[in-house]
């Protein structure tokens, strides 16, 4: 048997880093809440995922750096607003410095009390049950209270745009006597 000795690691530059992982799509999901004075707040991420059937969880990342996670970390709660396709201009809002982000912004209130984006694809409202530091973020767990689908088509981002899934067609059935 050969022995395999431990390679040296390759150094990663952030570009390098981007330029991969931008190759894989990724849904694009406003997480949402309140601060204590009842302002409604939230961010977009591209991180968001399902990571549990059984107790239902789910999961994203956010950058150490946001000044929104710290507010909606203390209250403990938030919704996941998975984006349509319709929403660019709600992922963009969201997307901005400052405490105005939900200027123009439709929503309405779950029974957590956390906005729920007007016109989204499906809303999933969690509590806070975990959070991790990892590298230059944070991996936050949510235990899923309820979750409602809305319409539309899930907002796609993959190489630094914004696109939408495209559905191939189902293949064409072998003629007949072709090798299987």
């Amino acid at each position: 048997m050969d022995t395999i000795t431990d390679p040296q690691p390759q150094e990663i530059t952030k570009e390098d880093y981007r330029k991969v992982f931008g190759a894989l799509p990724t849904g694009v999901t406003a997480i949402t809440g309140r601060t204590e004075a009842g302002k409604p707040m939230g961010f977009v991420v591209g991180t968001f995922a399902s990571l549990s059937l059984a107790p239902p969880l789910v999961t994203f990342c956010v950058d150490k750096s946001s000044s929104t996670w710290p507010t909606l970390r203390s209250l403990g709660r938030f919704t996941a607003n998975i984006l349509s396709t319709e929403q660019l201009p709600v992922s963009r809002a969201l997307s901005r410095k400052g405490d105005e982000k939900f200027q123009g912004v439709a929503y309405t209130e779950s029974a957590l009390g956390t906005p729920r984006i007007d016109d989204s694809v499906a809303w999933i409202d969690c509590e806070v049950l975990s959070e991790v530091v990892a590298g230059d973020h944070y991996v936050i767990v949510g235990a899923v209270h309820a979750m409602e689908f809305g319409r539309g088509e899930a907002l796609v981002f993959r190489g630094g745009k914004f696109g939408e899934y495209k559905e191939w067609p189902p293949p064409e059935p072998a003629p007949e006597g072709a090798a299987k």
